[in-house]
């Protein structure tokens, strides 16, 4: 049967007349009779043209729906290029495999939900006056402050071992957007235990304190917005640039 070398993959990705291939274990599948395939992208999510081995395992389906299509090929082995994992990580991932794919998409889903909170109920507080709304921001201020380190340190675990911390765009900026979010929300907590009555307090300094506050929003978005990316891709015009990362 014949080989496909894996930089020649990424052509069979359904576009310009192109069949659509996907790859699990080493075994290439012609999909282009799918019509869940016919754009090239499955599910909003699943580009072809790649190895999904690892998508597979996770889909709600079996292997069986991809044995319904014909195997055109076989990806030629090379020697892996990935980084070797520490033995007692391989033992570990081996026992719990959601350590593999599952602990940054678990623990950001915290310091997001936290930092958007924080401006929300400051929000409250002023259309109707209720302190105690000031004070849940505040609170969850906090929560998102002790959250975010965890977050950061499983998105660095994460690029790490499923994407062998290759420069990626999305991970640049999600890197420096996680500092400055960090750094944020360290200057916001300190400012408000300092002054406790900030917020009501007249003068510059309030307003200072507010834009560090709702600047979280915007941060956390941008964090949200380059994460899911990752995740769950959009399909790139094919108009636009070359619709390659640039790396």
């Amino acid at each position: 049967m014949e080989e496909i070398d894996p930089r020649e993959l990424s052509k069979f990705n359904g576009k310009d007349g192109n069949p659509v291939y996907i790859v699990h274990r080493g075994r290439v599948f012609d999909v282009s009779a799918s019509p869940l395939w016919k754009t090239g992208l499955h599910m909003n999510r699943h580009q072809a043209g790649k190895d999904l081995t690892t998508d597979i395992q996770a889909a709600p389906h079996g292997l069986e729906v991809l044995e319904r299509y014909p195997q055109v090929a076989t990806v030629k082995q090379e020697p892996p290029a990935e980084r070797p994992i520490p033995n007692f990580l391989a033992s570990l991932l081996k026992r719990f495999p959601m350590l593999r794919r599952h602990p940054h998409p678990m623990t950001i889903h915290f310091p997001i939900v936290f930092m958007f909170s924080a401006p929300l109920f400051t929000i409250l507080f002023f259309l109707t006056g209720i302190r105690s709304f000031e004070t849940t921001a505040w609170h969850c201020l906090g929560g998102g402050l002790l959250f975010t380190p965890v977050a950061i340190g499983t998105g660095y675990y994460t690029w790490w071992l499923n994407y062998q911390a290759r420069s990626l765009r999305p991970v640049r900026i999600k890197k420096k957007v996680s500092l400055v979010l960090l750094g944020t929300a360290m200057i916001a907590m300190l400012w408000r235990i300092l002054d406790p009555a900030i917020v009501i307090s007249p003068g510059p300094a309030r307003w200072i304190y507010l834009i560090l506050v709702f600047s979280l929003l915007p941060l956390v978005s941008v964090m949200g917005w380059f994460g899911a990316q990752m995740t769950f891709p959009i399909e790139r015009d094919p108009l636009s640039e070359d619709g390659k990362e640039k790396v």
